[in-house]
């Protein structure tokens, strides 16, 4: 990912990288006060193409008010021109774009009242997240020790940076251990998510997905609920039990970085034919066609940066 000559849109002011800068003594830093959201733009016949992006904006400003902040500057449309604008100073037909804010001035204690508020986007070019040859044959899950967060210890449906101190540990201790990603079970021990994407599984041709409570709420999820109904299939959401994974037909996973994903293989177990199946193939042939201009959803979800 190159960084260094890209421009960011931070608190009005289009700022180089080596100008966007924090200082040491910010709250953000030292307690993980920050609420991030991470988006997708595609490009398409009419342009750069950014995927379902008032949804995105609109989880960003969910998650900034579950977090508590009660001051926040910025309104959905103030962000989406915002948006509209860094992929357009960079001159990107296709990239990953990253809103945060973060808690950067104010008192060190622990009373977020006392803080204020910045708001910064950048954006980059960024291939899929578990890399080309997992789009096609698929990669391999390591069931993890570490257990999702449960919702009384943090807020679950909030993308706060310091949630994903869980989900780094958990993903680290996968990659150490030769796995492409992680499986987060929930407090009870049913299957939750993985470190940065949601999961399906398929059973004789119905898909299966962990219902929501325990769960972020993917954007990219719905977006393959959705889609499932089009192409006929009964989507069924109820819980899952690790073992369940493992006589599945077929596994899959989906994030707006991860986009959608075969599984082959989880804690050493073979899923299904050990490669992409039918059902993960058909929607993921459908989720790029959608998110590339040429899809049933695709005039309602992609929303054009003029150039």
């Amino acid at each position: 990912m190159e960084l260094e000559n890209g421009k960011m849109w931070l608190d009005g002011k289009m700022l180089s990288n080596e100008e966007a800068k924090v200082p040491f003594l910010n709250p953000a830093l030292h307690y993980g006060l920050a609420v991030f959201e991470g988006i997708r733009c595609y490009d398409s016949p009419k342009g750069p193409a950014v995927f379902r992006l008032k949804e995105h904006l609109q989880r960003f400003l969910d998650s900034i008010h579950i977090f508590g902040v009660m001051n926040m500057p910025y309104d959905l449309e103030t962000l989406r021109t915002a948006t509209h604008e860094t992929v357009r100073v960079n001159n990107l037909r296709e990239c990953y774009i990253r809103p945060l804010m973060y808690l950067a001035r104010g008192s060190m204690g622990l009373n977020i009242d006392l803080m204020e508020p910045s708001v910064g986007i950048a954006a980059w070019p960024w291939g899929t997240y578990l890399g080309e040859e997992g789009l096609r044959k698929g990669v391999r899950l390591l069931v993890s020790s570490f257990t999702r967060l449960h919702p009384n210890v943090f807020m679950t449906k909030a993308k706060v940076s310091g949630n994903y101190v869980n989900s780094v540990l958990a993903k680290t201790i996968a990659s150490r251990a030769g796995f492409d990603e992680t499986v987060m079970l929930d407090p009870e021990g049913y299957v939750a998510e993985c470190s940065g994407e949601n999961i399906f599984m398929v059973r004789d041709n119905v898909i299966y997905t962990p219902p929501k409570a325990s769960i972020l709420e993917g954007i990219t999820r719905a977006s393959l609920l959705t889609i499932a109904g089009d192409l006929g299939y009964e989507v069924v959401e109820e819980r899952i039990s690790r073992d369940q994974l493992y006589i599945a037909d077929e596994v899959f996973v989906c994030g707006t970085a991860a986009e959608v994903v075969p599984v082959r293989e989880i804690d050493f177990r073979q899923i299904g034919i050990g490669g992409r199946g039918p059902v993960a193939e058909a929607l993921q042939s459908a989720f790029f066609d959608t998110v590339h201009g040429k899809g049933k959803h695709s005039e309602e979800w992609l929303d054009i940066v003029d150039l």
